[in-house]
């Protein structure tokens, strides 16, 4: 697609510095900058790409340009260049046309209910009773149970598996090889070893929930498994059976959160974090990558380490630890002198 500066500008409601009728072709990162191509600058550290970039139009922060100066790309002035940047990149993207219809070889249940304007890719599996919403996208080679319910909007991409009974909310995007609602880890032990745990429930995916490739979020042994709406999940993390995930939460990678325990609102955890079972997180609380959390957390903690602590306290101590060497040489120093 080509676009003028000026529809550009009236995207996002910039001011153009330059010629609105430059036009661009492409996107680049504001390092690799090519004619031609848009990108944009928000912070300080790279605002020296401003008058060195080859790209043709910049969208640039207002706090960031100099009065009278001359500068070799045009201009897009606004507020936020990054909030701008990604408002202009969910326009491109609603602008690039959608596929519809099925595809063959796939199949698809005489009793699945499917919307309008759904796309359906070859070699894939939708079983009995699945009712799958308008305009949602499903990629090649994705399996779908019987029972499952798929919101409007969605795109679940390929190799992606939702088994039986799983519900999954309007504007969900499932990335790549992720199952939702294998069975929970629930066994037994017994005088033969381990027997299995039936796992009835299903897991819900509230709306407006994106999931990254390779998660497995497990089925409820009874009841459901909930991610609540809003709520942003990296790739390679493992959420297990029974565990109750509030709205607007963002996990990364590798992140494992153990059965049953129950997470609120508004919170952030790293990558590698891991949460043991049945426990209450609060809400707005802030988890520093690699920790690990075995007890319940109150509302806006910001925790380190494992077992975590409040991250004040690890920084203080872990000062003392790089030095403990040190310390105990000191020590011994002393006791030998009282001798």
């Amino acid at each position: 697609m080509e676009f003028t500066a000026e529809q550009i500008a009236n995207f996002i409601n910039g001011k153009i510095i330059g010629d609105k009728n430059t036009v661009i072709t492409g996107v680049s990162p504001i390092e690799n900058g090519q004619s031609g191509h848009l990108s944009f600058v928000a912070q300080e550290r790279f605002s020296h790409f401003i008058d060195t970039t080859d790209c043709s139009v910049l969208i640039v922060s207002q706090n960031l340009l100099k009065e009278n100066h001359t500068y070799s790309p045009v201009i897009i002035a606004v507020e936020d260049a990054y909030l701008s940047f990604q408002i202009l990149m969910n326009l491109y993207n609603d602008l690039k046309k959608k596929k519809s219809g099925i595809e063959q070889p796939s199949s698809v249940s005489h009793s699945a209910v499917i919307g309008d304007d759904v796309y359906i890719g070859a070699f894939t599996y939708i079983s009995d009773k699945a009712v799958i919403g308008d305009n949602c996208q499903i990629y090649p080679q994705v399996y779908i149970g019987k029972g499952v319910k798929i919101g409007k909007n969605c795109k679940i991409d390929s190799g992606a598996r939702i088994y039986d009974g799983c519900v999954i909310g309007d504007n969900c995007i499932i990335h790549s090889n992720t199952v939702i609602g294998g069975d929970g880890f629930g066994f037994q032990l017994s005088p033969e070893g381990f027997k299995k745990i039936p796992q009835l429930g299903n897991v819900i995916l509230e709306d407006d929930v994106e999931i990254g490739s390779n998660c497995s979020i497990d089925r409820a042994t009874i009841g459901s498994t909930v991610i609540g709406k809003g709520t942003k999940i990296d790739n390679l993390i493992q959420i297990a059976h029974n565990v109750r995930i509030g709205q607007n939460n963002v996990i990364a990678a590798q992140a494992g959160i153990a059965g049953s325990t129950k997470i609120g609102d508004w919170n952030q955890i790293g990558g590698q974090a891991g949460i043991v079972g049945h426990i209450e997180i609060g809400n707005q609380v802030k988890i520093q990558a690699q920790s690990g959390v075995n007890s319940s957390v109150k509302d806006k903690e910001v925790l380190y380490g494992s077992p975590a602590i409040p991250a004040g306290d690890y920084r203080r101590s872990y000062v003392h630890f790089r030095n403990f060497g040190d310390i105990i040489t000191r020590i011994n120093n002393l006791e030998n002198n009282k001798k």
